[in-house]
């Protein structure tokens, strides 16, 4: 009896969506088909009253066709909660800020928005008392938005480690599983639906650095301008490299690493945040994360090692994740309060690549003659990088050339960058074949 006049007594929840892709189908059917469920978590009645569309005409099932419109203002001006699902940055930001402005709360799945313009959406949302829900902008299903803006909002987060972006792991675990090529590996995951027409926004790392900035602004609660993320895909990994990594117990995977980074001689203290492929030792946790899978690494000072696993990307797993923060608004709707404003007050100073500590593998084809490894070992000094260990390949790329491999200790990413500036230039050596960043060690 509690809950039926706990029912009865609060009205019906509005809810707008604002696209019909495969996300918004996904979410409009779950809000209908489980309708009673939701409503009994919540203590009210969650009300699709329309779904926002651009064209009328085109054909979409499984949508009642009372529900489409395509006057998106009048819908969201109706609306307790908004649900935005269409992405691009326009007219999404509009229709965000206006449902913000009216004081609704807002749910996106907008990872682009967020990271170009989250500073804007977030004050609007502050100033009217409204929430701003983006569990779905970061590895779909998984956890991660809440656990760093809620459960470690009072610990000191060290830094973040993740697989965010499904489709280039699969292309680096099917180039490391069967030994393809690069090439090889991005036509099946076109042909398997991970890849667009246009695959730059996953292999050269847009995706991943958009992430990145939304989870360095919560862990560090800061503004991470997406410009300042520094980012290098996965277009120049080899099969070699891959091969490479194998023999030696790594695995190569497209990182996005956010770290806070303390004051020292080079510098004050800061926020390093950069998408790039490095080395992951195969028993580190991230290691053994193969397919189109995602998993995010969190080191803080108090809660220690967390690692949140599970799909990054589809539909499904997408709804799932705007249902929890529908069900979270409309439980703050039904208790009644302002919204929590996020903390991204800090003002940390976003550090660039030279202030970041790490360690290199560097494959070199030198001339075959007595006194080179010594000049390539001051040239290392001559930067103040370590070597750690030297490795000689069995035939370089002709008989008057040997192939080295030469991985570091750690040392700043600038002198790193200037120890391969000066091989290159070097007459003792013939080619830099690769080199790439180690990290999990």
């Amino acid at each position: 009896m509690g809950k039926e006049s706990n029912l009865s007594e609060y009205r019906p929840i509005r809810v707008a969506l604002l696209g019909a892709g495969s996300v918004g189908s996904e979410v409009a059917r779950l809000l209908l088909e489980q309708k009673s469920e939701l409503a009994a978590r919540v203590g009210a009645e969650l009300e699709l009253i329309g779904v926002a569309v651009r064209d009328l005409k085109t054909k979409r099932n499984g949508f009642p066709k009372e529900l489409l419109t395509t006057d998106a203002e009048s819908l969201i001006l109706g609306a307790d909660i908004v649900i935005e699902v269409m992405g691009g940055l326009q007219p999404a930001k509009d229709y965000i800020l206006l449902a913000l402005n009216s004081g609704s709360d807002v749910i996106t799945a907008n990872k682009a928005l967020l990271a170009t313009h989250g500073s804007e959406l977030f004050n609007a949302a502050e100033q009217v008392g409204a929430q701003l829900y983006f569990e779905a902008s970061v590895a779909a299903a998984i956890p991660i938005i809440r656990p760093l803006r809620e459960s470690l909002a009072g610990d000191r987060v060290k830094r973040i480690m993740g697989i965010v972006n499904g489709s280039t792991n699969y292309i680096l675990d099917r180039m490391d599983k069967s030994g393809i090529t690069l090439e090889a590996a991005m036509k099946e995951a076109t042909e398997l639906g991970y890849l667009e027409a246009d695959p730059s926004l996953d292999v050269d790392g847009y995706d991943a650095a958009q992430k990145a900035a939304i989870l360095a602004s919560l862990a560090f609660h800061t503004e991470v301008p997406l410009e300042k993320v520094y980012r290098e895909g996965i277009t120049g990994v080899t099969a070699q490299q891959i091969a490479a990594a194998k023999r030696d117990g790594f695995v190569v995977k497209l990182l996005a690493i956010c770290e806070f980074i303390e004051a020292d001689d080079s510098g004050s203290e800061g926020v390093s945040v950069r998408v790039y492929p490095a080395l992951v030792p195969r028993s580190h946790p991230l290691g053994s994360v193969d397919g189109a899978y995602n998993a995010v690494f969190v080191e803080a000072e108090a809660a220690g090692r967390l690692m949140f696993y599970g799909s990054g990307a589809g539909g499904t797993q997408t709804a799932s994740a705007i249902l929890g923060d529908v069900v979270s608004a409309a439980k703050r709707h039904v208790a009644g309060g302002p919204g929590l404003a996020d903390s991204i007050h800090a003002n940390f100073e976003v550090l660039d690549m030279s202030r970041v500590k790490t360690r290199y593998v560097i494959q070199l084809e030198v001339k075959d003659q007595p006194g080179v490894l010594a000049k390539i070992a001051s040239l290392f000094a001559e930067h103040g990088v370590s070597i750690e260990t030297v490795e000689q390949g069995v035939l370089g790329l002709s008989l008057q050339t040997a192939s080295l491999e030469i991985g570091t200790h750690v040392a700043s990413d600038a002198a790193l960058a200037g120890v391969v500036q000066a091989l290159k230039s070097n007459d003792a050596v013939q080619a830099v074949s690769s080199f790439i960043r180690v990290e999990g060690l």
